[in-house]
């Protein structure tokens, strides 16, 4: 059973229908990446699976689980939202982080508020993620003492802490210089290696055909083509692909 189930998700603001018939499905650690140009729909998607909007339509499904259906007509309540968004870790690519609390006090943050644990197991959870994304030497320093590298390292601690089914990065190296976002990718590939399941909204094109197990390219709100890396990268069907990889290859 697939841990991901997406069908037929629409997103219209106003007129501007921006997500058309959207569905896919990805399996326990697989690693998904959504490639397309700016206005293609890629981060509205992110924000509809995460319950930051409401689709118009479509069905999400986690672990056999209905999370949101639009034939179901009552709406979500508050409550169900955000139970619905602990499946889910979302990684911004402007970091959001809280500027008033320490890089520990960041992650130790909603769990404790969501009582999954003691203080001494939050902390303790809390302490072995950030050596995992090797700032163990900056637990007590505030986001206005780091780099935007490691600013976004603890971005991802931070999501990692509420232990989430799925891991979602919606550009997550946009704001980063290039040798700050080769070490931001190489935390992502680290996952990867340790079987998280993520989708990865990305303009990194050699990232996302070394780390991919599955691509999505989108295009004015359309899944355009999907297949494996290779299929998509080395034998792309759809004139509209071809051109995008063309011109993010030039």
């Amino acid at each position: 059973m697939a841990i991901l189930e997406v069908s037929n998700i629409r997103k219209s603001f106003g007129k501007n229908e921006v997500l058309k018939n959207i569905g896919f499905t990805l399996e326990k650690g697989e690693v998904l990446s959504i490639i397309g140009s700016s206005g293609s729909g890629k981060t509205t998607l992110l924000r509809c699976l995460n319950f930051l909007e409401t689709a118009d339509c479509g069905k999400i499904e986690v672990d056999g689980n209905v999370l949101f259906d639009s034939e179901d007509k009552g709406k979500l309540s508050e409550d169900k939202i955000r139970e619905n968004r602990l499946n889910f870790g979302l990684v911004f690519q402007d970091f959001n982080l809280f500027p008033q609390y320490t890089v520990l006090q960041n992650l130790t943050l909603a769990p404790t508020l969501l009582k999954k644990g003691d203080e001494a197991s939050v902390r303790a959870n809390a302490l072995d993620i950030i050596k995992k994304v090797g700032l163990e030497d900056k637990i007590n320093f505030y986001p206005c003492q780091l780099s935007g590298g490691q600013k976004q390292r603890v971005a991802i601690a931070r999501a990692l802490a509420l232990e989430p089914k799925i891991l979602f990065f919606d550009e997550p190296t946009s704001a980063l210089d290039p040798e700050l976002t080769v070490e931001v990718l190489k935390v992502i590939k680290s996952l990867r290696d340790m079987g998280r399941t993520m989708v990865v909204v990305t303009h990194e094109m050699e990232f996302a055909r070394n780390v991919s197990d599955k691509i999505i390219f989108m295009a004015d709100g359309v899944i355009e083509e999907a297949g494996t890396p290779e299929e998509v990268f080395d034998d792309p069907k759809s004139e509209k692909t071809r051109a995008f990889l063309h011109k993010s290859f030039e």
